[in-house]
């Protein structure tokens, strides 16, 4: 068996392509290259786009840089044919190796790919890989185009969304993810209210109409409310429970705080109040068995603070809607300033928390998206973006 015979093994090469030679060169700069370069059988024919076997007219000489071959640059040449079609024009045949108009071939987009799939920064693969950083751009913007024109979201019905800070500060995204399916959507910059419109045109060019969506999970943002009530009309919103529970906290917190101002044992105390009882250490919940008792604001806060999380087990929508308005009664006999803030916001989007008690959707599976998606976008911005 000869090298030629070999490589096109190697290569999966069928029948009319074929290496007919193997060079091997080194440059002055000391880089060794393997070139191989495939031919044709003469006479064969090649289908057009009716399937049926035709002439060849000429070839057009082209090169693929292709897996490296051990620690030598590969490319592979090749005078391509052009055929004469049934209609009577001339048309390059397609080579079975590479995608039409890519100067690599699909083994090396591949592993370019699967690189960038680990979060590889795109300019490490280019180092790896050598070749200039714009062109694996160019290849990472063809698959994801492609795969984005494939994606279909007919489906869905409800839809979760949620912002993410990209980076420590200041710039934001916002995801809309199909609920039931836990996967993403669309994904657009900002965190207002035209990152719903945005999601709502998205889906309208993969032709969901904005009625389909019938649920929406958010957090309590009025930009989203807002956004939410203009591009999804017919969609009923759920307030999420994690940003509920989230505003929750920070009123705890901050009672914490107001009262650490006069009471020095209350330093290292902050996750004390935050953290379930249950997952507190022994030491800790001793500790908060005794700061409560010692400082009653702080008790009361605490204890409205877990009668709140009662809600989420409430068994239906009249059970769930007499709970908080007694819960938020007793907030205003307590005249705790941060829970009375709180309250008032419970009361004014009381429609959507209850929503959970009935339907129990959540933004739950975005939380892991998010993470992905940030540490995505801060490698590949700005192509990240669809």
């Amino acid at each position: 068996m000869n090298s030629e015979t070999l490589f096109s093994m190697a290569l999966g090469l069928k029948s009319p392509w074929q290496v007919k030679d193997v060079t091997f060169s080194t440059d002055k700069s000391a880089r060794s290259e393997l070139h191989l370069h495939i031919d044709f059988i003469s006479g064969s024919r090649f289908p057009d786009e009716t399937n049926e076997p035709c002439p060849v007219h000429d070839t057009v000489e082209r090169q693929w840089q292709h897996l490296s071959f051990f620690e030598h640059t590969c490319y592979l040449h090749c005078a391509v044919p052009r055929i004469t079609t049934t209609d009577g024009k001339v048309r390059t045949v397609d080579v079975p190796w590479a995608r039409p108009g890519s100067g690599f071939t699909l083994l090396f987009e591949a592993l370019a790919l699967a690189l960038i799939e680990r979060e590889m920064p795109v300019n490490r693969v280019a180092e790896i890989l050598k070749v200039n950083p714009q062109r694996i751009w160019t290849i990472f913007n063809h698959w994801i185009s492609k795969a984005i024109a494939a994606d279909d979201p007919s489906t869905i019905t409800k839809l979760g969304v949620d912002e993410t800070s990209t980076k420590k500060g200041h710039h934001y995204v916002t995801l809309g993810v199909d609920l039931d399916e836990s996967r993403v959507i669309h994904v657009t910059e900002g965190k207002g209210k035209a990152t719903l419109e945005n999601i709502q045109k998205h889906l309208e060019t993969k032709g969901v109409n904005k009625e389909q969506v019938k649920q929406i999970s958010m957090d309590l943002s009025p930009s989203f409310i807002a956004g939410a009530a203009g591009s999804f009309p017919d969609a009923q919103i759920t307030f999420d429970r994690f940003h509920v529970v989230k505003l929750l906290n920070e009123a705890m917190n901050q009672v914490r705080i107001t009262e650490r101002k006069e009471h020095h044992e209350l330093k290292g105390h902050k996750y004390t109040f935050l953290k379930k009882r249950e997952n507190l250490s022994a030491t800790k919940e001793q500790a908060l068995d005794k700061l409560i008792k010692l400082y009653p604001t702080l008790g009361e806060a605490y204890r409205l603070k877990v009668l709140f999380n009662d809600l989420w087990t409430m068994p239906d929508k009249p059970a769930a809607e007499a709970f908080l308005k007694q819960w938020c009664a007793e907030v205003d006999t307590a005249k705790i300033p941060a829970f009375m803030k709180f309250a008032n916001t419970v009361r004014a989007h009381l429609a959507g928390i209850v929503h959970f008690v009935e339907l129990h959707i959540t933004n739950g599976v975005l939380e892991p998206i998010k993470i992905i998606s940030t540490k995505r976008y801060n490698l590949y911005r700005p192509n990240y973006l669809s």
